[in-house]
């Protein structure tokens, strides 16, 4: 009963490209946060993962929010800049 009640989580991968030649490719889990996603483009990049900004479109994605809240899914390009 337990085992049906638990979400079974796919691993998402997503694309973010600052468009100055860095494409970077992560995977995560659609209860992460944009926060947790941000630490790991961090550690592919070399940058600090408070200087790291997510945008689609003019949505800028929030620390705290989880990707699945934002409609983020797998294959997902999204835009990055830095503050």
């Amino acid at each position: 009963m337990v085992a049906l009640l638990q979400k079974v989580f796919k691993m998402l991968e997503i694309t973010c490209n600052d468009r100055l030649g860095k494409k970077v490719r992560v995977k995560c889990n659609p209860d992460d946060t944009i926060g947790d996603l941000k630490k790991l483009i961090a550690a592919q990049t070399g940058t600090r993962a408070d200087k790291i900004v997510l945008k689609k479109w003019y949505t800028i994605f929030k620390d705290h929010i989880k990707i699945e809240d934002y409609e983020i899914h797998d294959g997902m390009n999204l835009e990055l800049y830095y503050q």
